[in-house]
């Protein structure tokens, strides 16, 4: 029996730069892997986080702001500004201001918040595609 762990590949470095990756990644989310021509996933990864972020805030939930002091309203602002510019164009349209009272206000956070979270990590996986450093099992399908 080998000791060796199920047949893991290298993703090939693409020759395009790692850093707009990461940055367009960011700025809009699935951007940065349509960069770098993996377009199946770049869409799905904008659809899905472009859709619960404004699912959240449809259910009332509230974008954080920066400044309250609070440890958990601190985590739940680095969530917010994890979706990139799109937060800064939602609360300049006066949209995020949610309803504390509505049932669904905290579900919507947990939405907003998790998209917020995700794209964070599509901006390091982006970043990773570009560099070749990222490592998976089974063959490796660009899309």
């Amino acid at each position: 029996m080998s000791s060796e762990s199920p047949a893991a590949c290298e993703v090939e470095p693409t020759g395009k730069s790692p850093l707009l990756a990461a940055g367009l990644a960011f700025i809009l989310p699935g951007l940065g892997h349509l960069y770098l021509g993996w377009r199946r996933r770049g869409v799905l990864y904008m659809v899905i986080l472009l859709f619960m972020y404004c699912f959240g805030l449809a259910l009332h939930g509230s974008l954080s702001r920066p400044g309250s002091g609070a440890f958990l309203a601190t985590l739940g602002t680095i969530g917010d500004l994890g979706i990139g510019p799109l937060y800064f164009v939602i609360m300049k349209l006066g949209h995020g201001v949610g309803r504390v009272a509505a049932a669904t206000h905290e579900i919507g956070n947990a939405f907003h918040w998790s998209a917020g979270v995700m794209n964070m990590l599509l901006v390091l996986d982006a970043h990773d595609i570009a560099t070749g450093a990222k490592t998976c099992s089974g063959p490796v399908v660009r899309e």
